[in-house]
């Protein structure tokens, strides 16, 4: 009757503008817009994941689109919950209808607070988890790329997400030295929708911010020309208006936040033990997360720190695949010992 107990572990990436859900000897089986719809007048969920991200900018006025995540926190208890609850249900529900509550490993940002480290773990709870447990983004995104985590080598990781952007460096099973900043994709669409605001009198939506982002956002100029058609409000004339946008003013708006991620390395480097350090100059920098598919970004890294950077095979998923590998490791996340130098998070 032991099959009667049997549980699916699972590994949830839970970050600011995607949820991803990985399955113990399945890989990754769900990938969703962490972003849910509410009815603020009877309070029931409407519509969760890709659902809601298509309402976003369009709803009336009794549905309010939610992104329950900011910078890569919980900002909305009751809505995380919620939505993490469909994810796992939706997600296990290919399996045996007899199987129990599954253990779950959930990735959190270096950089947050026991208080905010005890909310993910209890909405997990609440969602239905037997047990909960937590891994730092960064050491996720090593062990997703592939990277040697457990080894006396030292490995530099930088994972760009929606809320945060993290560095590491990675020793023997632990994170040596590591800084979490909260300017990352979001505030790349925000730098965005700002500068087309000032520069062409036109409010654009997130949406389409993320959109040109993606379709001709670069780190540098790189000499493209060809445009991008978009259109907003005019801020004049409170009319829609259609505009041509180029990749030379993107790369403009996004200096201030390539910047910022080129400082937090920097800083990182500098904290760096030598040792580790010159393993580093030997092995390079990976980059991980959505940003690391930004245009020309790996460039303007390896200018800045004069060390070769390598963008790693399936960025978008290192975090997800690493918080489904590390559920081998049940027992190491329960003391937390990746955690190597707490004292930097004090």
């Amino acid at each position: 009757m032991g099959f009667f107990g049997l549980s699916k572990d699972i590994g949830i990436d839970l970050g600011t503008a995607n949820t991803l859900v990985f399955m113990k000897d399945k890989g990754v089986v769900m990938r969703e817009p962490s972003v849910v719809a509410r009815n603020i007048r009877t309070g029931t969920i409407e519509a969760v994941g890709q659902e809601a991200y298509v309402m976003i900018g369009r709803t009336p006025e009794n549905i309010k689109v939610i992104r329950p995540m900011r910078d890569g926190v919980i900002a909305d208890y009751e809505t995380t919950t919620e939505m993490v609850k469909y994810y796992m249900q939706k997600s296990l529900k290919n399996g045996s209808s007899f199987a129990g509550k599954p253990n779950v490993i959930i990735c959190v940002p270096y950089g947050i607070t026991s208080v905010e480290e005890r909310a993910v773990i209890d909405a997990t709870k609440q969602a239905g988890a037997k047990e909960a447990f937590t891994i730092e983004e960064p050491f996720a995104a090593a062990i997703g790329a592939g990277l040697p985590v457990w080894d006396p080598t030292g490995s530099m990781i930088v994972d760009i997400g929606g809320g945060t952007t993290e560095v590491a460096v990675i020793s023997l099973g632990g994170i040596v030295t590591s800084q979490s900043i909260r300017i990352a994709g979001d505030e790349m669409d925000a730098a965005i929708t700002n500068y087309i605001r000032k520069t062409h009198n036109l409010m654009v939506g997130e949406r389409t911010a993320e959109e040109i982002k993606f379709t001709i956002g670069a780190a540098m100029n790189l000499g493209e020309t060809e445009g991008m058609e978009i259109r907003g409000r005019d801020l004049l004339t409170g009319f829609p208006r259609t505009i041509s946008v180029y990749p030379e003013e993107i790369s403009e708006a996004l200096s201030g936040t390539i910047s910022s991620i080129g400082e937090a390395v920097r800083a990182t480097l500098e904290k760096t033990p030598p040792e580790l350090a010159a393993d580093i100059m030997e092995r390079g920098i990976v980059l991980t997360g959505g940003g690391a598919l930004l245009k020309g970004f790996d460039r303007v890294l390896s200018e800045e720190t004069g060390l070769p950077v390598f963008i790693a095979d399936e960025p978008l998923d290192c975090v997800a695949i690493g918080t489904g590998h590390s559920l081998d490791y049940m027992k190491h996340f329960k003391s937390r010992p990746n955690v190597a130098d707490q004292s930097l998070r004090d």
